[in-house]
């Protein structure tokens, strides 16, 4: 079993919150989505990922899945999310250019699968130390793997947002995919760029290190609005729940 807990936060400067997130199975299942475009679009295209993926992954698990099984799952959810986000906005003016990121998590089995598109991110801190898992599909991103720029310089870089891949804009999306291993003392946590780009990563290594579980998605929240909040702020920890052992 899993013991998971989220929050989302509007932050100090936007008027609304485009992010969204879903648990389910349990916690098994986790989908975190940063939307974009437009005073409705990027709410749309948030909760119809969510929706989509969380639905499709639910209704198509099976115990004892292997590795490519899953991957193919995960995939699959994330393209069904895209061609309904897509067509959504091809049906209304209103939603056009709407799109979305994603980070879905299946955690079982002391690994954890992981699907995403965008700049929203999966860490896991356990005893290895903390480490980024998803690497963005950003303009920025693949400058730093080009050799262009540093990843300090990446950090504060204009064009930062410009993302290359999002859930919606075209009618086809590649998901990135990755298995990592996922046990006792590790944490995975989900989160949107409206925390990465407030919160450096020595802050959050920090924050996760210490203190009841159930408080830490609040205190890296507090830590991005306190550093200015400029973005909606979404935060999901998953950790693997000790199994009881009954002596008799």
């Amino acid at each position: 079993m899993m013991k998971t807990w989220a929050i989302t936060d509007v932050g100090l400067v936007r008027k609304e919150n485009q992010d969204a997130y879903r648990i389910a199975r349990g916690g098994d299942v986790c989908v975190v989505c940063d939307g974009m475009g437009g005073a409705n679009g990027g709410n749309v295209a948030s909760a119809i990922a969510i929706k989509v993926i969380a639905d499709r992954i639910v209704d198509t698990y099976r115990d004892g899945m292997t590795e490519t099984s899953l991957r193919h799952m995960l995939e699959a959810a994330v393209s069904a999310a895209n061609i309904e986000i897509f067509d959504a906005a091809a049906d209304n003016l209103d939603l056009r250019g709407m799109g979305t990121t994603v980070v879905a998590v299946i955690a079982g089995g002391n690994k954890a699968y992981i699907a995403h598109v965008g700049d929203s991110r999966a860490y896991m801190a356990g005893t290895g130390g903390f480490d980024q898992i998803t690497l963005d599909h950003s303009v920025v991103q693949a400058m730093v793997e080009k050799g262009q720029l540093t990843q300090s310089e990446a950090r504060n870089h204009p064009r930062k947002h410009f993302l290359t891949r999002a859930l919606g804009v075209e009618e086809d999306v590649e998901c990135d995919f990755t298995a990592v291993d996922f046990s006792g003392d590790d944490l995975l946590l989900l989160c949107t760029d409206g925390l990465t780009n407030m919160v450096p990563v020595e802050q959050m290594e920090q924050l996760l290190a210490q203190g009841p579980f159930y408080d830490l998605p609040d205190r890296l929240v507090d830590a991005a609005n306190e550093n200015g909040g400029s973005d909606n702020i979404t935060a999901l920890l998953l950790a693997v729940e000790p199994t009881e052992v009954h002596h008799g």
